[in-house]
């Protein structure tokens, strides 16, 4: 069971922090929260990996986050982004990905997730749902008030404006 799971890491480690990144806002509490969810899901590993892990870890990541969020001891806070990503990033066709990363982490939890998993990550809406464990009809609402908002944060600072939902993220 170790090598499986410790297979599993190696591989999709990446995928899952940069998820983590996005959803955060900050590449600590990124890695902070993906390790407590690693360390969680590795008693149940054996259940965890004959479902979809990568979703079922990136849900449990979202969960977790949301009740930080929600919760009344938590230190709310401007996330800071670092001076430069050191994965990769495919933001590529997005002029100023420093305007996009600040105007997306001021969405809440929920709704900053369904924007990463539709268009981020190409999420099909019934995907999403079913990561998220809501209904398609809330992934459309959080999706479209999302794109409303980032819009919004991007014209407002003065950046060439996108259309999100027209571009290829995944």
């Amino acid at each position: 069971m170790n090598d499986d799971f410790g297979a599993f890491v190696s591989t999709s480690g990446p995928r899952l922090l940069r998820f983590a990144v996005l959803i955060t806002g900050q590449r600590a509490d990124a890695e902070d929260l993906l390790q407590e969810v690693l360390m969680q899901a590795y008693p149940r590993w054996r259940v965890v990996r004959e479902r979809q892990p990568e979703a079922y870890l990136r849900r449990a990541m979202t969960n977790r986050l949301i009740s930080r969020w929600r919760s009344p001891w938590s230190r709310r806070r401007v996330a800071e982004l670092p001076d430069h990503l050191t994965q990769p990033d495919e933001l590529g066709r997005v002029d100023d990905r420093e305007l996009l990363l600040d105007a997306l982490r001021q969405l809440p939890p929920r709704m900053r997730a369904v924007v990463v998993l539709r268009y981020w990550l190409g999420c099909t809406e019934a995907e999403t749902a079913a990561e998220l464990g809501c209904s398609a009809g809330s992934v459309k609402s959080q999706a479209s008030r999302g794109l409303r908002r980032l819009r919004a944060a991007l014209d407002g600072a003065g950046a060439i404006p996108i259309d999100v939902a027209k571009e290829n993220h995944a």
